[in-house]
């Protein structure tokens, strides 16, 4: 659990640090690398080699990857990249119990994470004490890009082997893709169509393996 939270903890600043140097396209198409390779690391099979492949085919046309930005960027996105791939492990240990038992240990794993960052954000934090707004939008950005996601995670890797899981997570740009059309209004271009049907393939010809 204290691995987790560090883990949890590196991950997120890495991830922020990145996207404040770097387009957002490029540093989620760097973050994917790592699952996709876990993915591909366990492939032995012709079926599961071309889902792979399609789900790195539409990772790469919804990401938008654009080589451009600060160096140190593309530091903090591959260290970002490195650290979801332990996540994954990770999260796969505290979940082998299932149930509530995952959930207790990642609720456990994530006061650890709040109490390694701290020292990195708490003085820029501090001042959104005393302004309602900033208060609930970070309640509510830690509530949906966290503790939501992390639960989900928590039951998805409860019942799905770590290839499989990773593969699965191809599926976060397209439904971010779907998500900016339903609630920002944001029409898909023809390669983000092109994309999202790509990864819905891969996802639907994987397979487990033993």
């Amino acid at each position: 659990m204290c691995a987790l939270g560090v883990v949890l903890a590196s991950m997120n600043v890495c991830f922020y640090l990145a996207i404040s140097r770097l387009p957002l396209g490029t540093v989620g198409a760097i973050e994917f690398l790592g699952p996709i390779g876990l993915a591909a690391a366990s492939v032995r099979s012709l079926r599961n080699s071309a889902a792979l492949i399609f789900a790195m085919g539409g990772v790469y046309l919804l990401t938008n990857l654009r080589l451009s930005g600060e160096p140190l960027g593309y530091v903090f996105a591959f260290a970002n990249c490195a650290l979801f791939v332990l996540y994954i492990v990770l999260g796969h240990r505290i979940a082998r119990g299932g149930g509530p038992a995952g959930v207790e240990r990642l609720a456990a794993a994530m006061l650890i994470a709040l109490v390694a960052v701290s020292p990195v954000g708490l003085k820029n934090a501090l001042r959104a004490l005393f302004e309602p707004r900033l208060l609930l939008a970070g309640i509510g950005v830690g509530i949906c890009s966290s503790v939501i996601p992390y639960i989900c995670d928590q039951f998805a890797m409860a019942r799905l082997s770590k290839a499989m899981f990773a593969t699965l997570l191809s599926l976060l740009p397209a439904t971010a893709c779907v998500i900016g059309f339903l609630v920002l209004r944001q029409i898909p271009s023809h390669s983000e169509m092109i994309g999202i049907g790509s990864v819905i393939v891969g996802a639907a010809l994987r397979r487990s393996e033993s």
